[in-house]
């Protein structure tokens, strides 16, 4: 028992040390929430995107209800980040204060086929900045499906059948604090594409 006991102490500081070790900067970036919309709905957020790669856009002119416009849209998203001490007993400062500065978006699937740009879109990087407080929250918004991917395998293919591809994206965030300590933090998303119908 007393060895159960003291391997379960060990386990426990080890646990607490990768926390304590994970990256230079005192502070650790959370995400609070992770969402995204359709580029031409971009304030219905929600915790799962149904990414349209085609949209019938009816206006304005000339496109209509009786001609409308196929129309591609990149979608966006909204992070909402905050921050906690790795070391509890210390006040934070200004110096702990984390400035975003790009993020990564990377598309998988649960099947295992990830082949970028024949089973899912190729993963990016794009640029994006703010500055997260202690005790504050900061949330920014960022493209997570981008105009050219919609125009590009597998999903150019998708305008022309009923097909679905289902994705699990995961968003990492960098950035540094105010004394140049890299940190970063990631986030997962489910996309599903396909050409939905377009509410008229």
């Amino acid at each position: 028992m007393r060895i159960l006991g003291l391997a379960a102490i060990v386990a426990a500081g080890a646990s607490c040390g990768d926390v304590i070790r994970t990256g230079r900067s005192p502070v650790m970036l959370v995400i609070n929430v992770l969402q995204a919309a359709q580029g031409n709905r971009p304030s219905a957020l929600s915790g799962t995107l149904t990414s349209d790669v085609i949209t019938n856009v009816t206006s304005p002119s000339p496109c209509s209800v009786d001609t409308p416009c196929p129309t591609v849209f990149n979608d966006v998203g909204s992070v909402q980040f905050a921050l906690a001490q790795k070391d509890t007993t210390v006040a934070p400062t200004s110096n702990n204060q984390v400035t975003i500065e790009r993020y990564r978006v990377e598309y998988t699937r649960a099947d295992g086929r990830n082949t970028p740009g024949v089973d899912v879109p190729y993963p990016f990087e794009g640029a994006v900045t703010g500055t997260v407080t202690p005790g504050g929250t900061l949330t920014l918004g960022f493209e997570i499906v981008r105009h050219v991917a919609k125009q590009d395998s597998p999903l150019v293919q998708l305008s022309s059948n009923p097909g679905i591809i289902t994705t699990l994206t995961r968003v990492t965030f960098f950035g540094r604090d105010q004394v140049g300590n890299a940190i970063s933090a990631s986030g997962t998303i489910t996309i599903d594409f396909g050409n939905f119908g377009d509410a008229q």
